[in-house]
């Protein structure tokens, strides 16, 4: 791959899938529609006649039994990815994920490594509805024994889709359909351990930490170059791994700039950016703030359908700006 080339975060995906498939020989790809020129975006274009139907294998509808079988065969050597084009839908396999595939190194003492990815997509808006919507990443965050990665740029679409891989453990790969066409050139891939992985400090700032996930850290750069035009430098840190969480970068950052907005695309209500703010609370002390933190999540209701609701819906960079400016008393109007 030059070091020249540009990608978008979909096309990084897939390149992430080729390389994988091109030098791993025990690494597939299960699940519902990957044969499908659309259903997975581009993140996925033509792999299957690449590698062969045997390797890039279209299911029926049962994400119970697609999951249950490359939990199977990642006992047996192999290194699967089983895609959910619908984390929505994704809860029917629940029990292989959190029951099994978490729990199996632990209760075996070790001996058993289910080095299993699963690939779980966010879709949201399109007046796609309350079923169709939910980004339930906190759910997932929340259980041991279980790595959860959330990539917000387009190298790390694909980077981390190859850690994942490449680790013994069994790792959540969740990607947003609202950051496929985010582009960045790309280097050479280099495979690293997603052990050493952790938050990414995509901006310097002294006045206000704002953290974020997935497409949550991309509206964190939005709004920060946006208040940088008012006179408010935000530092910003993509917590692109949510499970196990690198505190101490978060920690570190809050210290300095004494200030912390978490954007989050998921409910308030024992949400991940609950667990920010409680993790800075209890860590630095209840003083080491010169002012209250900001949550923004998405409100305590499912997705509506409706376009015109949708848009109060999701916050925007533009929800991130007059928070913060409010906070900070940046004078803004608000």
């Amino acid at each position: 791959m030059s070091e020249s080339r540009s990608a978008s975060y979909g096309e990084a995906i897939r390149l992430g899938f080729e390389y994988l498939m091109s030098t791993h020989s025990n690494v597939f790809a299960i699940g519902q529609g990957l044969w499908s020129p659309w259903y997975v975006g581009s993140s996925m274009t033509d792999l299957d006649r690449k590698f062969g139907r045997a390797r890039v294998i279209d299911t029926p509808v049962s994400e119970l039994a697609c999951t249950a079988a490359a939990l199977g065969a990642s006992l047996c050597g192999y290194r699967p990815i089983v895609i959910h084009p619908r984390m929505d839908f994704m809860l029917l396999a629940v029990d292989p994920i959190v029951n099994q595939a978490a729990k199996w190194s632990h209760m075996l003492g070790g001996r058993a490594a289910p080095a299993l990815t699963v690939r779980a997509i966010v879709n949201r808006g399109g007046e796609q509805g309350a079923q169709h919507s939910q980004s339930l990443h906190a759910w997932f965050a929340h259980v041991p024994g279980l790595r959860v990665v959330m990539p917000a740029t387009a190298r790390d679409a694909r980077d981390l889709l190859i850690s994942a891989v490449l680790c013994d453990d069994p790792v959540l790969y969740i990607d947003d359909r609202w950051l496929y066409e985010r582009s960045e050139p790309l280097p050479e891939v280099r495979e690293r351990d997603l052990r050493s992985e952790g938050c990414a400090r995509r901006r310097l700032g002294t006045d206000i930490t704002l953290v974020g996930a997935g497409y949550s850290a991309y509206l964190c750069e939005q709004a920060a170059e946006r208040l940088a035009e008012l006179g408010v430098e935000c530092e910003v840190i993509d917590t692109r791994v949510i499970n196990p969480l690198d505190e101490s970068t978060i920690l570190e950052s809050c210290s300095r700039t004494r200030a912390l907005c978490v954007v989050d695309g998921g409910w308030r209500a024992a949400g991940f950016a609950s667990e920010i703010l409680a993790l800075v609370a209890e860590q630095l002390g209840p003083s080491a703030l010169r002012a209250a933190p900001l949550r923004i999540t998405l409100p305590s209701a499912p997705a509506p359908t409706s376009r015109v609701l949708e848009q109060s819906y999701y916050p925007t960079a533009e929800t991130v700006v007059r928070a913060v400016a409010k906070q900070l008393d940046a004078g803004v109007a608000v």
